[in-house]
């Protein structure tokens, strides 16, 4: 997320210096490397943790910060249950530590804190902004007490809580962990799929190009304070697969305890953030696949 809002920043006026704050735990230097950006002058790069509370109010006062976008997260699979001590510290106490910068600081006017739908739990049933949020990972427990710490700056200045699907498409710092990357790597290099349970669980998706597009409108757009989710659609894990067999037709499908139900949860896409970005993802999921299949180098 982070490199595609980064190049979605760049042209715009209204940023005038972009400040990336990283601690490159991913062992992933893919952002430094590759085509140039537009406008380099623009971006400034910072190794700092999120844990690191003193360096991380020393540069935001330092730069003058007036928007944070909150990407930093301790991230396994939406439904992974392992780690419980590096969920909580980095996406609970990290955030905290953050949100009491950002309210000590008298430049930053603007708070973006990229939530998860994993804070919902499972359900049988169609989940919005309404629903109460029931999280049964530690990782989604971790992201739902970080959202409690934002939510006491509606009051304050315009905090925002995104609570975004799982994100997948193409990006040069991608994760091949989550469902639909994974699945199209496997594809593609090894020509088999692996399904967990019967397959017909569901999932909420955000595209990572819809993303960013949404969060750089966020710098400017007027939006009031509050929890938006950002879904743009579910599927279930056949009808990703049905998609793949379109594209690589000599796919095959390995079925791991397939007599299993497993967990799901669906997100209405039609958020009441649609009242003030217009993020309608126009492309049928099989031509973004199309589209990521061309990515890769063979």
């Amino acid at each position: 997320m982070g490199t595609k809002l980064t190049k979605a920043l760049l042209p715009m006026e209204e940023a005038e210096q972009i400040i990336i704050y990283d601690n490159l735990s991913r062992s992933n230097h893919n952002l430094f490397i590759g085509e140039k950006f537009t406008h380099p002058e623009k971006v400034v790069f910072i190794h700092g943790d999120l844990l690191d509370t003193r360096k991380l109010r020393r540069i935001i006062s330092q730069y003058g910060i007036e928007a944070v976008y909150h990407l930093a997260a301790y991230v396994t699979t939406p439904f992974a249950n392992t780690d419980a001590h590096f969920h909580e510290q980095v996406n609970h106490w990290g955030t905290s530590e953050l949100v009491l910068a950002v309210e000590e600081s008298p430049t930053v006017k603007k708070l973006i804190y990229t939530s998860s739908a994993s804070v919902y739990g499972w359900s049988e049933e169609m989940m919005d902004e309404n629903s109460a949020p029931n999280p049964r990972t530690f990782y989604g427990i971790s992201k739902y007490r970080g959202e409690q710490h934002v939510k006491r700056m509606f009051n304050k200045m315009d905090a925002y809580i995104l609570r975004c699907g799982n994100v997948y498409g193409y990006s040069k710092s991608m994760r091949f962990d989550a469902v639909i990357n994974r699945f199209m790597f496997d594809a593609n290099f090894n020509s088999r799929v692996s399904i967990h349970g019967d397959g017909r669980q569901s999932r909420a998706f955000i595209h990572v190009d819809v993303l960013a597009g949404v969060l750089a409108e966020m710098l400017v757009k007027e939006i009031p304070a509050g929890i938006y989710n950002v879904v743009d659609r579910n599927l279930t894990i056949l009808e990703i697969a049905d998609a793949l067999k379109q594209i690589f037709p000599e796919l095959e499908f390995i079925f791991i305890n397939q007599h299993l139900s497993l967990s799901q949860v669906r997100v209405n896409p039609d958020s009441r953030l649609r009242r003030y970005i217009d993020y309608s993802n126009r492309r049928e999921f099989v031509d973004e696949m199309i589209e990521f299949k061309s990515r890769f180098s063979f």
